[in-house]
């Protein structure tokens, strides 16, 4: 072969090279994984509501799950030593990138990666929270979508207050160790004196606290209650709707997460 032909025979290859590379990446299949501090069992109606419209989503851009893709889903159920866990997990299959709903579930995975990007839903305050520098460049390795600010808290009060205007007393379900607890508490108890209303704060961590707590709450008439966002709330949904109508609190449940389930305004006489 003579030198000039051979070049080009080299020159052409190579050329193929960032082509074959290509093909051979956009073939493999990528890894998701999903972290979100609630639960996803069987009956839970609202979050495989969610993941279906994230499957289809997915599908709109060219990629299905167990084709082109696997999504690996861990649910905490409002556990913080379980999400804990499940955040080490997803890290370690080495994802493309991880989806989280919910703040509970950012700080397990900022512990376990700088390096793996994380996308949030349905977190209140990233900034205050520490996820993120600012909502304009958030910096790192994580970024998202906020759901709503604080202010916005002082309605869920004022509303209750117009719907069932006998309430004196409000219990309000957080979560104080993410900053919606704090920031959504703080909004509503600045706003409560001018509404003539005492707040009593129920910080539960599972199950049987939120009945305790709900239960001796409702030993005293003209009570309301409002859940603020959290993964508590939202894991034990069916458990704070089932008490609020049997104590006939008036309410305003949020976050609206638990929509899949009737709401009902009624005040306890």
């Amino acid at each position: 072969m003579r030198r000039r032909e051979f070049i080009k025979v080299i020159a052409g290859s190579a050329a193929a090279w960032p082509l074959a590379a290509f093909a051979q990446q956009s073939e493999r299949v990528r890894r998701i994984g999903v972290l979100t501090g609630a639960g996803f069992d069987a009956d839970d109606l609202d979050m495989h509501a969610r993941i279906g419209a994230f499957e289809d989503g997915l599908k709109q851009l060219g990629s299905t799950n167990g084709e082109n893709v696997r999504i690996d889903i861990r649910a905490g159920a409002g556990d913080a030593d379980r999400l804990r866990l499940y955040a080490e997990e997803l890290v370690a299959v080495a994802p493309d990138v991880i989806l989280t709903t919910g703040a509970s579930a950012v700080p397990p995975l900022l512990k376990a990666t700088r390096n793996v990007p994380v996308v949030f839903t349905n977190v209140v305050d990233p900034v205050g929270a520490g996820f993120v520098d600012s909502l304009a460049r958030p910096g790192g390795n994580v970024t998202g979508f906020v759901s709503f600010e604080y202010g916005l808290s002082v309605k869920w009060l004022e509303l209750l207050k117009e719907i069932a205007p006998r309430v004196a007393r409000v219990a309000i379900i957080r979560d104080p160790e993410i900053s919606a607890g704090t920031g959504q508490f703080g909004a509503i108890q600045a706003a409560a004196p001018s509404l003539g209303l005492e707040l009593i704060a129920v910080n539960p961590r599972e199950a049987s606290e939120i009945e305790r707590a709900l239960v001796a709450f409702a030993r005293a008439p003209n009570g309301g209650l409002i859940t603020t966002s959290s993964a508590v709330a939202i894991a034990h949904r069916e458990l704070i709707v089932g008490l609020a109508a049997k104590h006939q609190f008036a309410r305003r449940l949020l976050p609206a997460r638990i929509s899949n389930l009737r709401r009902a305004d009624l005040v306890r006489t």
